[in-house]
């Protein structure tokens, strides 16, 4: 559910008519929903409260600092994979003791600034990962709380770009393998083994993948307990997924309903890593129609974003529903919502019906809240997009539009003379 919908033929976000955002924040433009973010937020979060849980935001989905500080305002925590989200993390006001750091390539500057900030946990993707830590914390002279994140082999059956948790994955230590993994970890000395992790992809859309990995993990933990290692923290990672066209993902109680029985009597808190399932509906991205362009078999309506705002649909083939910020009569059309960059695959979608728009026309790409900014890129040296939040009749832009300036922010001609 979300708080984007039409009020005589115009489109809001919340108490907000989206053209006015447009005319002040200009084109392309992200808007958020703040009442969309904290009821998603809630529901997730109340779905668990069974059991002692915290709700790890992933970043990786959204990283803009109102969107996670709306979050951190709620008790959520954050799921980072980068000394960069981890700061971002906790300017937005995100607690360290909340934050969890994930990803197979952390520097050891990145570990030094993870340790001195005081994490509540590292998930460990490789041997040579934790004797790095081990090796950075016993300079630092403290103690890294960690958990393995455990690769249990199970198909998500989601895209395979985004699946994480089979062998073939570059993501995590193989299950066979985790009591060796664990006993090497309990053995250092500048390690404290306090958690086990898992997380199997992204847009999860069935339960039966989020069960078998989970069952595999607790029995792995009970394992672990009788060889003497204390699991306290069981990270199950995030990935369900959202509708963007005619998906039907599991709602998070029906999660819950599914994992509880599974979790019954661990003794762990649960660590949860949802991202897309809390900001993807909340988003929208705001473009402008520049032209309409007619080949012998296509039809092109050229807009203002494009792939560097918005890559999924390229990326993924992924679908966004594209509607018209305010509706009109006239005849239809099939057409390509395609943008200005100079790439064949520079889509927003394809073979859409849609009114004939005119130049001027506002279009709202739906359901981009999640991995939408955070993945945009400056190609085609194009600024990136404002963002904009929104609560109830008010909004306020959260970042402003890169200018031309910002592109050689830092650079510098060369002069070898």
């Amino acid at each position: 559910m979300d708080d984007f919908r039409y009020v005589d033929g115009r489109l809001f976000c919340e108490d907000v008519a989206v053209e006015e955002i447009a005319r002040e924040a200009g084109t392309p433009v992200y808007i958020y929903s703040k009442k969309t973010l904290e009821r998603h937020f809630k529901v997730f979060d109340e779905a668990f409260s069974g059991m002692p849980h915290i709700v790890c935001f992933a970043m990786k989905a959204n990283s803009n600092q109102s969107v996670v500080g709306t979050f951190a305002k709620l008790g959520g925590g954050a799921d980072v994979v980068s000394g960069g989200e981890l700061f971002r993390a906790m300017r937005a006001g995100v607690p360290a003791e909340k934050i969890v750091y994930a990803g197979v390539g952390k520097t050891v500057a990145e570990i030094e600034y993870a340790l001195n900030s005081g994490i509540l946990m590292f998930n460990i993707e490789s041997e040579d990962e934790l004797l790095t830590i081990d090796e950075t914390a016993g300079r630092l002279g403290v103690k890294a709380r960690v958990a393995l994140r455990i690769n249990p082999d199970v198909d998500a059956q989601t895209h395979p770009y985004i699946s994480t948790g089979l062998k073939k994955n570059k993501f995590g230590i193989a299950i066979e393998h985790a009591m060796e993994g664990y006993r090497t970890a309990s053995a250092l000395s500048n390690i404290e083994v306090v958690g086990i992790h898992q997380h199997i992809g992204s847009q999860l859309t069935e339960l039966g993948p989020f069960v078998d990995s989970l069952k595999k993990t607790v029995e792995l933990v009970a394992r672990l307990k009788d060889a003497g290692v204390d699991i306290k923290y069981i990270d199950v990672g995030g990935g369900l997924g959202i509708k963007y066209l005619d998906e039907d993902p599991p709602h998070p109680s029906e999660l819950a309903d599914a994992l509880m029985p599974v979790l019954e009597g661990v003794g762990c808190t649960l660590i949860f890593e949802p991202g897309r399932v809390l900001v993807g509906n909340a988003g929208c991205l705001v473009t402008k129609v520049l032209y309409r362009k007619a080949t012998e078999v296509k039809n092109f309506v050229i807009v203002d974003a494009g792939m560097n705002d918005l890559v999924r649909p390229t990326l993924y083939q992924a679908y966004h529903a594209v509607k018209p910020v305010m509706k009109k009569e006239g005849p239809e059309y099939v057409a390509d919502v395609v943008g200005p960059i100079c790439e064949t695959g520079d889509f927003l979608a394809k073979d859409r019906t849609m009114t004939v728009p005119e130049g001027g026309d506002l279009l709202a790409v739906m359901s981009a809240g999640a991995y939408g900014f955070t993945m945009s890129s400056n190609y085609n040296s194009r600024p990136r997009a404002a963002e904009v939040m929104v609560s109830g009749g008010k909004f306020q832009v959260v970042r402003k539009r890169e200018t031309y300036e910002d592109l050689v922010k830092g650079e510098a001609l060369a002069d070898f003379s």
